[in-house]
This record gives structure tokens, sequence and C-alpha cells, in this order.
């Protein structure tokens, strides 16, 4: 077991570079939790692909000495459509089945895409952005505001802010989102939050504890899982092999309630955990795991009509136990 863990560590820092002195950066602090911030930028931002809205990049957060951020993937390259730091958020396309060959669609945090075949949807693929938009930042001590406007991409256009703020006098971050339409079409899609939490850095296995407000039921994608169910918790009776993930859609046995979006994930080994709510219900949730990181992906359903805004906050509370 000593030397599988020591593999898995080996594997997350292949191909790892020093970046802290070439991607834009911001630190924020709020006595109890410091944290350092990847901002957005098309030439030496840390993230430029196309699947993951490109603010509130969290390259690392501090609370008590507990680490809750790092590279959980084995390979590093900006334009790689995972090459991202948690907690990061997607939304799903909009008008892509509605583009012709060579013609647009949104993808809201990113831009404009480029549709540049007739196949279906590929989410993991990287489009070539036709339109950037225009990114404003706006930083104070505690918090750093990302505003995200697009103008007419087939007709679709939005105003994007997202705040990632540490609550002073306490261990808790929050993003704030408000996202206005300011096109001529409604703006239909969902955004689901991907945690990419790997507290103390601690492998995937006996030692991480995750939660939920509700007791779940669903369907693994491999009939092997290493995941056990148990009531509201998922266990982990062994550690992940390097290369291992697992998967469940659409998890089971939620209604759809703001109180069903409250999730728990804890390093058991060195007492660090975090807790994860939200003032919106999830209309969908999903898990995924792989050997650093397990992750609850919790769906927003977000409906704009032209002229209108939606709003959604997500809370992090820091503990330790």
């Amino acid at each position: 077991m000593k030397w599988t863990l020591l593999l898995i560590i080996c594997i997350c820092f292949l191909g790892c570079k020093d970046t802290s002195s070439d991607v834009p950066s911001a630190e924020i602090s709020n006595s109890l939790i410091k944290a350092k911030l990847y901002l957005p930028d098309a030439e030496k931002g840390y993230y430029q692909g196309t699947r993951f809205d490109w603010s509130g990049n969290i390259s690392e957060l501090e609370y008590k000495g507990h680490h809750y951020f790092g590279q959980w993937f084995p390979v590093y390259d900006p334009k790689l459509h995972d090459a991202i730091l948690g907690p990061a958020e997607s939304f799903t396309e909009t008008g892509y089945r509605q583009a012709e060959v060579g013609g647009e669609f949104l993808r809201i945090g990113v831009g404009g895409l480029r549709k540049d075949d007739d196949r279906r949807f590929d989410d993991f693929k990287l489009f070539q952005i036709s339109n950037p938009g225009k990114w404003t930042l706006k930083k104070s001590a505690n918090y750093v505001v990302f505003t995200h406007e697009v103008k007419d991409v087939a007709g679709y256009s939005y105003q994007y802010t997202k705040t990632v703020r540490l609550t002073k006098g306490k261990p808790e971050m929050t993003l704030e989102h408000t996202l206005k339409n300011t096109g001529k079409q409604p703006i239909k899609t969902d955004v689901y939050n991907h945690n990419f939490f790997m507290i103390d850095h601690e492998p995937t296995g006996p030692n991480v504890a995750l939660r939920f407000p509700f007791d779940v039921s669903g369907r693994w994608n491999r009939e092997d899982s290493p995941v056990i169910i148990d009531g509201n918790s998922f266990r982990y009776p062994r550690y992940f092999e390097p290369d291992e993930t697992v998967f469940m859609g659409n998890i089971q046995g939620h209604n759809q309630t703001v109180g069903d979006y409250n999730f728990r994930i804890e390093n058991i080994k060195t007492g660090a955990g975090v807790r994860i709510t939200c003032d919106r219900p999830p209309s969908k949730i999903n898990f995924w795991a792989s050997s650093t990181t397990s992750c609850p992906e919790p769906y927003i359903d977000i409906d704009v009509p032209p002229g209108e805004q939606f709003t959604w906050t997500i809370t992090y509370e820091f503990y330790t136990f």
C-alpha cells in the first residue's frame, strides 16, 4: 500500500511545471482563510480550454494549516479540457444544435465557440473561441469580482458576474453569481460545479468521507465500483489505482429542494472538512472520483428571458474535527 500511495503522488506531479511566475493571479484573505486565484487570460491564463468557466479558478486555499485544492490531474496543458483547479463550474452549451457548421454557439464563462462539424456535441473537445467577449476584474482584500460580457453570439448576449468572497470573521467562502441576459434570445442552460477538492492531498481511499443530506441510490458505470453506498454516505474500502475512475450519473434520493444541495467532504486522517450548500435547489446530481479527488456534481437549471437576470450563491464552510 505504501508503494501504491507513492506511485499516486508521483503521477499527480507528472508533467507539472512551475507556472506561478507566468500566470496572472490574485491573493485574498479574511485572516482565517487565505486563497490564491488564477485569473482569466487568453494568452497566459492557467486554463484556456472550452469546457469550464474561466473565472474562480482557485489554485490554493488554506485554513488552519489544511489545504483544500491542488493539481488533481497527472499532465498539465492550458488547453486540456480538464486542466483546471477546483471548484470548477461548467455551463451546458447554448445554441449548438441550431448552429450551422461554421456558425457559432454559446458557452457561458468562455464565450462564443465555432461549430466545426455536424457531430453530436462533445464536452471534452477543444473548440475554437470565435468571440471571447471581455473580462473585467475588481479585487479587494477578501474578494475578487469577475465580470464577463459577451455580445451577439447567434443572437445571444449576456453579462455574467462571479464574486469569490472570503466571509469576514468566518471560515467561509462564497461564490456569488449573477447572469443577466442582454440579448434577444432566451438563455436556457444549466450549470454544475465539479468541486475538485483534494483535502491535504489525501488519495481517494479509506481516509476520505463524503456525505449527502439524503439516502443515496443509483447505478455505477462499472459493476466493480470501488465505492460503497452506506445510507447517505459514500465509503472507500480501498485506495484507487492511479488511473482508476468511477462515475454515477443522476443520483437518486433527493427531492430537488434547496436542502438537498448540502454535501460534506472530509479527510478523516487529518481532521479537515468542507460543507457545500447553495440557495438554489439541485436539478440533478452526478458523482465522479479519481485516485486524487472525489466530486459531487450538483446541477442548477437556468432560464433567463431577455432583459432579466438569474442569481445563485454557493457557500463553502471549512472546518476541522
